[in-house]
């Protein structure tokens, strides 16, 4: 099995859409277009403790899994206000968060347009400078209690992937700015000798920032400013899961789930590289920077 389902959508990998694809009646609905893509599959098992009954989940929940995650409505947009850097549309904003962002980063950072938009100041021309300009600002609503669960992490802020960054911002901002953002997942899994296979599963951390306890990914993590996703994998294995560099390295990148989520309120906008990674059967991962709690294979 090599099947995650979690609070961040649903990734399936090629290997094990290849094994059941062939299963699949031709009459089988396909996703709607304008969803995030799923891959195929007339079933997967899934446990939800050790020793459970698995159960069975059609392509449809499957699907229904990616769309819990991607929620914002043309509603939710038309009630945001536009975050506007270097005269490209990169965020949304609630409008109370609006106010308090100006106020905070004041005018020489940013302006209101007539149109209402947050606009940063045609006076800061380049990234370096935008990112000094607004970061004060951003550290005085985290000491204010507005901005919550501060990473010192810095994240770009782009158009697209690849894309030059037109800001720099501290990671917990992300969602408040409704930026997008990027991270890498990885699927650990193991291939039994009678062929099965079975999923290592993290149990977040009590204390984590966001879904404290719940499961998720064997490695999971955002994609830090100027940083590959394959070297952010290697990263991340070590630091969550102990997983030694030569092994993480082996991870084998799978395709990318990305969604609009309304989450507490703001537009969080994620997108997600996938990897799987075969593990030695005799494998123990182990929590290593107090993200995890534990993990358990299923």
């Amino acid at each position: 099995l090599a099947v995650c389902i979690t609070r961040r959508g649903v990734y399936m990998s090629r290997h094990l859409a290849r094994a059941l694809s062939s299963s699949l009646p031709s009459s089988s609905p396909s996703p709607s277009s304008s969803s995030p893509r799923v891959s195929r599959a007339s079933r997967i098992m899934s446990r939800a403790s050790a020793g459970a009954v698995a159960t069975l989940s059609t392509p449809e929940r499957l699907q229904a899994r990616v769309d819990a995650c991607n929620t914002i409505t043309a509603a939710d947009y038309a009630s945001y206000v536009p975050f506007i850097v270097d005269g490209h549309a990169v965020g949304a904003l609630q409008p109370w968060f609006a106010d308090a962002l100006v106020a905070a980063c004041g005018s020489d950072a940013l302006e209101r347009s007539s149109d209402g938009a947050v606009r940063t100041s045609a006076s800061l021309t380049t990234p370096d400078a935008r990112s000094a300009a607004i970061a004060p600002g951003l550290r005085k609503l985290h000491d204010d209690g507005v901005i919550t669960g501060w990473r010192d992490e810095i994240f770009p802020c782009t158009m697209g992937y690849g894309r030059e960054p037109l800001l720099r911002v501290e990671r917990a901002a992300a969602s408040l700015l409704g930026v997008r953002a990027f991270g890498v997942h990885v699927n650990g899994f193991v291939t039994l000798a009678n062929g099965e296979r079975e999923l290592w599963v993290a149990k977040r951390a009590k204390d984590k920032q966001t879904f404290p306890g719940k499961l998720d990914h064997l490695v999971a993590g955002g994609l830090p400013d100027g940083m590959a996703p394959s070297v952010c994998v290697v990263k991340e294995c070590g630091e969550e899961a102990s997983v030694p560099e030569w092994l993480a390295k082996q991870a084998k990148p799978v395709g990318v789930v990305s969604y609009a989520m309304n989450y507490n309120g703001c537009c969080k906008r994620d997108v997600l590289f996938c990897y799987d990674l075969e593990l030695p059967e005799d494998f123990v991962p182990v929590p290593d920077d107090g993200e995890v709690e534990r993990f358990e294979r299923f």
